[in-house]
């Protein structure tokens, strides 16, 4: 009995290892409130302003990048790339 549970161990192990820590653009856009909140509660010092607003800036530019291709991408997908079709201009001006 006592292989039976020595081999189940090793199985159940496998999945727990494949796990990474991954990061998201809702992670980064919490990032971002979180500088946001903490910089009006008065949470850094003067002279750090300059540096965290930076990194602040730096999220939410990659943020905004990522949103928009992602919008992008969507919309290619659903086909709605080109706003006037060739056919459609024909078909209005007869």
């Amino acid at each position: 009995m006592a292989d039976k549970t020595e081999t189940a161990a090793p199985e159940q192990a496998a999945p727990e290892q494949a796990a990474q820590p991954s990061v998201t653009v809702n992670d980064l856009v919490n990032v971002y409130n979180i500088i946001d909140l903490a910089s009006k509660r008065g949470a850094f010092q003067a002279n750090e302003l300059s540096s965290v607003g930076a990194v602040a800036n730096k999220v939410k530019e990659f943020v905004d990048h990522v949103q928009a291709a992602q919008k992008a991408a969507a919309e290619v997908a659903e086909g709605k790339d080109a706003d006037v079709k060739p056919d459609d201009k024909k078909e209005g001006a007869e």
